[in-house]
């Protein structure tokens, strides 16, 4: 007979099981309000592995009782998504489809277009999960009609109550009495880097395997040598405060530093956070004072993707060191902050008219014509025009930077601008 991991075996049935995340699983949090409500809406949930996407839409569905169909976007079709749907003309749906739909990056935009209609009409209830950004690779239709929450990744702390929990769970399971020292629970908590599926297999086969006296040698047998050298501290927190103080070396210029946080994060086992950081550092800290920088990385962590760890150091090395001693300029990511202040604001309902879709007026409009000026029509390819919206039609929200990149185009567009 094959059985199933722990962390299914174990898998909650109430939010307050659940660890991690307190604002969304905690006495009182959003999940509880939701289904207390009665009234369950359309859920994008994104996060890394193991922090409870599946188990939250689980719970979800049974407190509404409501049939949850859980579909893979990296195999599903939109015959597995019609299916689900039939459902809802069966006497199992009559209390509603909850249709789980795991990464959701997978489908293509076709594929999420299809689901909209069924969202609509309420013939299915979608929660969507992704470990990606979701405003990157989601529908925007589809995410308007939702609502997004944000699965963090579960610290050590918040880990040793679910240990705790596990030796429970197996001495009751198999009738054994179930030990586990406390620094080899430390060791597992810190070892699970945020996931709590990967705390529970590496638990398991150290049970497994010590007769059920857990020690820290014995949990070691399980653990990769560059996972457990010490990347997270044993609050959880050293683990961010090492990736702040790599990307603050680097916008500080200092490449010694730089390095040893890298080499840090990496003996930590963190691929993945030296990868999404290394590459924001580069839009963020040195933009437009170097714009290859972003390219250049981009290639270094396609490189390191590819090799993983211990050779993909080399590459994010290569990268690290480029990055601490490039100029340094965030006049985009300001530009951006300030605009965006506006939009959260309401400024800039609508573009002006010149800037919209060409469109027919009909024959009562007092205003005839789009009265758009293509540029490449005019002498070096500029003609000056209204572009933001009538509201903030002055607003100024890039400055160009002191670097000479930036400086060099200030100084091309100064003299077009200025000469017309």
């Amino acid at each position: 007979m094959i059985q199933r991991p722990l962390a299914d075996r174990m898998r909650p049935t109430e939010f307050s099981q659940m660890v991690g995340n307190e604002s969304l699983f905690g006495q009182g949090g959003v999940f509880q309000k939701i289904t207390n409500s009665g009234k369950i809406p359309n859920m994008v949930m994104f996060g890394p592995p193991g922090t409870g996407k599946t188990t939250a839409a689980g719970i979800v569905a049974s407190k509404a009782d409501m049939t949850l169909v859980r579909l893979n976007a990296t195999t599903a079709t939109l015959s597995d998504v019609r299916a689900a749907i039939e459902q809802t003309q069966t006497f199992e749906g009559t209390n509603g489809i909850l249709l789980y739909l795991d990464e959701i990056q997978y489908f293509n935009k076709k594929q999420q277009q299809s689901l909209l209609e069924f969202m609509e009409d309420g013939r299915i209830t979608l929660i969507a999960s992704t470990t990606e950004n979701p405003y990157f690779y989601v529908y925007n239709a589809v995410l308007s009609r939702s609502v997004v929450f944000e699965f963090k990744p579960i610290n050590e702390m918040d880990m040793l109550p679910l240990i705790e929990r596990a030796c429970k769970f197996i001495s009751q399971e198999q009738n054994i009495h179930v030990t586990i020292s406390e620094d080899a629970a430390r060791i597992i908590a810190r070892s699970g880097a945020g996931d709590a599926r990967r705390v529970l297999n590496i638990f398991e086969n150290a049970c497994t395997y010590s007769g059920g006296n857990i020690t820290e040698e014995s949990v070691k047998a399980f653990i990769p040598e560059i996972v457990g050298m010490g990347g997270f501290d044993k609050a959880g927190d050293g683990h961010y405060d090492l990736l702040s103080a790599y990307q603050k070396s680097i916008r500080g210029s200092d490449p010694d530093a730089a390095i040893f946080y890298l080499a840090k994060i990496l003996a930590g086992g963190d691929l993945l956070s030296a990868i999404r950081r290394i590459q924001v550092i580069a839009s963020e800290d040195i933009g437009l004072a170097y714009p290859q920088a972003a390219a250049i990385t981009y290639a270094c962590v396609e490189s390191a993707r590819s090799l993983g760890l211990p050779e993909a150091a080399i590459p994010l090395a290569n990268a690290t060191i480029m990055l601490a001693t490039a100029p340094k300029s965030n006049s985009a990511n300001a530009a951006y902050e300030k605009a965006m202040e506006d939009v959260a604001n309401g400024k800039g309902p609508e573009p002006p008219r010149q800037l919209r879709n060409t469109h027919y007026d009909g024959v009562n409009s007092n205003e005839k014509g789009q009265n758009y000026k293509y540029p490449h029509n005019y002498k070096n390819h500029y003609v000056k025009q209204q572009y933001l919206p009538d509201d903030i039609k002055d607003a100024k929200y890039y400055e160009y930077g002191e670097n000479k990149i930036e400086q060099t185009a200030k100084a091309y567009w100064d003299l077009i601008k200025n000469n017309i």
